[in-house]
């Protein structure tokens, strides 16, 4: 079963919004629809936020492997028509890095729009890989990346920074490898115990953003069903 991202904002939105907290935040609650939905990869994400801050970096890679087939749930890609769009049309340079790139879907759209793309995640299979043949893939974690300083126009990072164990490090690595643009995409989602994903970072309001990534006077924050954020460096 394939999930649009439309359809899980729209859940989310329910859960969050319209569920009294107390209610939301019960494990008795959630774990029955978590268990239906997820499967066998229920209990990883019903303890997921009791231990992911105490994982090293090797534990908090296996997580996501074993849970693969979860994440695939929203099929190709978790961006919606909206920000994808924005991203294409606010690119100005070729040379470009996706940071997370998941199951390449933005990186193949990237390549196909003329941009050099390189892109790296904690997982590069070999079929990834062969998919995407123009696209150059490498290994790497958001908090240590792979790269040297200033080595790509601009940055694009999407559905990864609500992941990470060190926002500040993270957003600090991602500055860092890029010389002219910086470009998130972040779930606008509360915080929950329990949640359909293993975020460990949340941004319901535009000043949680400028809260986790540091305050720029010149950064542009949108709302296109998640936050889309440009800044340039």
């Amino acid at each position: 079963m394939k999930v649009s991202r439309k359809f899980s904002v729209a859940v989310q939105f329910i859960l969050d919004e319209i569920v009294p907290p107390i209610i939301r935040d019960s494990k008795w609650f959630m774990y029955l629809p978590m268990k239906f939905v997820l499967k066998d990869g229920a209990n990883d994400f019903m303890t997921f936020k009791n231990t992911v801050f105490a994982m090293d970096k090797k534990k908090f890679g296996s997580l996501y492997e074993r849970t693969a087939h979860v994440q695939e749930l929203q099929g190709e890609t978790d961006l919606n028509k909206e920000c994808t769009d924005a991203i294409l049309k606010t690119i100005t340079s070729k040379k470009v890095l996706e940071v997370g790139c998941g199951r390449g879907y933005l990186a193949g759209r990237m390549n196909g729009a003329g941009l050099k793309v390189t892109a790296c995640d904690i997982v590069i299979t070999k079929a990834l890989k062969n998919r995407y043949p123009a696209v150059e893939f490498i290994s790497g974690n958001i908090e240590s990346l792979p790269f040297e300083d200033n080595s790509f126009d601009t940055v694009v990072t999407t559905h990864t920074l609500e992941h990470v164990q060190n926002l500040a490090k993270a957003v600090e690595e991602l500055r860092r490898v890029a010389k002219k643009q910086l470009i998130i995409v972040v779930p606008r989602q509360r915080p929950y115990k329990y949640t359909f994903s293993l975020h460990t970072q949340f941004f319901p309001y535009k000043w949680s953003l400028q809260n986790g990534f540091g305050y720029r006077k010149d950064a542009k924050i949108q709302k296109l069903g998640d936050w889309f954020y440009v800044e340039n460096i």
